[in-house]
């Protein structure tokens, strides 16, 4: 694994539960918010989805990724909704739900 994917991943194991960041968080995380195509391209080839939960990253429209790596969306969905987080029409609110780094 290089040292971007596992930047993504250290990051995604930070987020708490009934929280979620969008694919921009998590590039601006890693130093560049150019990087976001890039981390949705990592996250498409997450080795573990229950340690490094992607299912916690969404567009920055609180959208989920119809090509979630684990199931597509509506397994996205499941473990969103399990994990605290109200889904609804395939969106979140990120209002509520959109983590935030103190």
């Amino acid at each position: 694994m290089n040292d971007l994917a596992e930047g993504v991943y250290e990051f995604l194991r930070e987020i708490p539960s009934g929280k979620v960041v969008t694919y921009k968080q998590v590039a601006e995380y890693l130093g560049n918010p150019k990087l976001a195509r890039v981390v949705g391209n990592i996250l498409h080839r997450n080795p573990d989805g229950d340690v490094n939960p992607c299912y916690k990253v969404v567009n920055s429209k609180g959208e989920l990724s119809g090509n979630f790596a684990f199931g597509g969306r509506d397994e996205q969905a499941k473990r969103l909704c399990a994990d605290g987080v109200v889904v609804i029409n395939h969106k979140v609110d990120l209002q509520k739900y959109q983590y935030r780094q103190k």
